[in-house]
């Protein structure tokens, strides 16, 4: 898991830029996914053909959930403006359609309809999805979830051949591999893309993924969490609200615990690395690190406001 929650966000940045464009006749659908116990939704869009539109995995099944899923649609790249939606009996889609006009005009030109053979198709699709779900042992967090099941999708898309990549010189079929290969590696990049160029990358490369180190590597907008590793348990997390923070994950005495080192950009990553090995260095000498830091805190304040965060790694080191 630890493998899929890494990978599956660089593989979609690197095989989104061979995408081809789906069809403007969609038929859209949500089916269930359970998470942590709990009834999850999996809304997704494919057009007339079968090809895979957009799909956004959300709490619950309402107007709300609905609208994301459309805004989030129609706001990809390369992803055209639908001319006729089709849609389930669920009155909350429907309503969130009709809302949606407020927001943006063009979706006034959009006609909804509700026909239930039209839905075969997507209804058909789903299988991709509950067949790699069921023999799982479950999924235990929102944010696994929703990377396990964008991984998922990725490799239904890459199935049916919805990327450019699987053609090759003199128009001739890629085996998977190859497609693979293309898709992954830097001189991929198509001509007048305006991609960027990505450093070459394999799926059992544990050094591939390694980030800069004066400046770690964040995509503009998320999702939902993420966590971006700098080894020995030191990771970022990236959250959709724009927040970046250091943690270093480490046991003592039996128990897992977790230790916050500070907020990037304030805490630069040399700085963080720093932390990270000063904390390594406490629990190799027998001390708790977030104990050492409660305890260097009353220490020098008596029990007041907690001084500069340096200032007490300083101390600890």
């Amino acid at each position: 898991m630890r493998w899929v929650l890494r990978y599956v966000p660089e593989y979609e940045r690197r095989w989104s830029r061979f995408a081809r464009s789906p069809g403007s006749s969609w038929r859209m659908d949500e089916t269930s996914v359970s998470v942590r116990g709990g009834r999850h939704y999996l809304y997704r869009a494919v057009d007339r053909r079968g090809k895979s539109v957009a799909s956004l995995l959300c709490n619950d099944r309402t107007m709300e959930a609905a609208q994301a899923f459309f805004r989030m649609a129609v706001n990809q790249e390369g992803v055209p403006w639908p001319e006729k939606i089709n849609v389930d009996g669920n009155s909350a889609t429907h309503r969130g359609l009709r809302l949606l006009a407020a927001e943006d005009l063009r979706w006034r030109g959009v006609e909804v309809r509700a026909r239930r053979y039209l839905n075969n198709v997507v209804e058909q699709d789903h299988r991709a999805i509950k067949q790699r779900c069921a023999p799982m042992l479950g999924l235990k967090s929102f944010r696994s979830a929703a990377t396990t099941l964008a991984g998922i999708e990725l490799a239904h898309r890459i199935r049916k051949q919805q990327y450019s990549v699987h053609s090759g010189p003199n128009g001739r079929t890629r085996s998977l591999k190859d497609s693979w290969t293309a898709a992954l590696v830097s001189s991929a990049v198509p001509q007048g893309a305006g991609g960027e160029h990505c450093s070459p990358m394999h799926q059992n490369s544990d050094t591939s993924l390694e980030w800069p180190r004066e400046r770690p590597r964040i995509d503009g907008q998320v999702r939902y969490p993420r966590k971006i590793s700098f080894g020995g348990n030191l990771y970022l997390l990236v959250r959709p609200q724009g927040g970046r923070y250091w943690h270093y994950h480490y046991r003592y005495g039996g128990k897992r615990k977790t230790l916050s080192l500070g907020t990037y950009p304030d805490v630069p990553t040399a700085l963080a690395q720093m932390r990270h090995r000063t904390a390594r260095r406490l629990l190799a000498a027998g001390v708790d690190p977030s104990v050492r830091r409660r305890e260097l805190r009353l220490l020098n304040d008596g029990g007041c406001a907690a001084p500069d965060f340096p200032g007490i790694w300083r101390q600890a080191g």
